[in-house]
């Protein structure tokens, strides 16, 4: 004894077999995938901040046509997934946040430096781990060690300004 079915049964019964298996198979899977992942802000700043290495200075830049120190890093908190909107001058960044120890800088942090008048903040750079900070020089944005002799002289604090 056998059964027939009309072919367009049997097409239907494909189709809905795979949607279903596509619906209940591989979604669950991602599901539990995301529910045990967890974005680290700090080093997800950084890494944008990473992606704009090359970018042009600019003064007075907020863009990748050109950025300046601060402009940098407001575009940078911005675009990262914290959707951070920060003040729009290193002077008034350094103002928010809790102060961080430079032993204990973490990957996010703002690192703040003064390049003008001795004592006063007017830079700052995103620090990415490793005694390096992402910032807008005056050569455009680059990675640049903490400990080179320029800006070790220069240093005057930090701000975590990521919760």
């Amino acid at each position: 004894m056998s059964l027939r079915f009309p072919k367009w049964a049997v097409t239907v019964l494909s189709i809905l077999a795979l949607v279903a298996a596509f619906i209940f198979g591989p979604v669950s899977n991602a599901l539990a995938a995301n529910s045990v992942t967890s974005i680290n802000y700090g080093e997800e700043v950084s890494e944008v901040a990473k992606r704009y290495v090359g970018a042009p200075y600019k003064w007075g830049g907020t863009t990748p046509k050109g950025f300046d120190a601060s402009g940098f890093t407001q575009y940078v908190y911005k675009k990262a997934a914290t959707k951070m909107t920060i003040p729009r001058t290193s002077d008034a960044q350094y103002k928010m946040g809790k102060a961080v120890k430079q032993n204990k800088l973490q990957q996010g942090d703002l690192v703040f430096y003064a390049t003008g008048e001795k004592g006063k903040v007017s830079f700052v750079g995103i620090y990415n781990g490793d005694g390096t900070f992402t910032g807008a020089t005056s050569k455009g944005v680059k990675v640049v060690k903490m400990s080179d002799k320029y800006w070790k002289e220069r240093y005057i604090g930090a701000k975590r300004i990521i919760k």
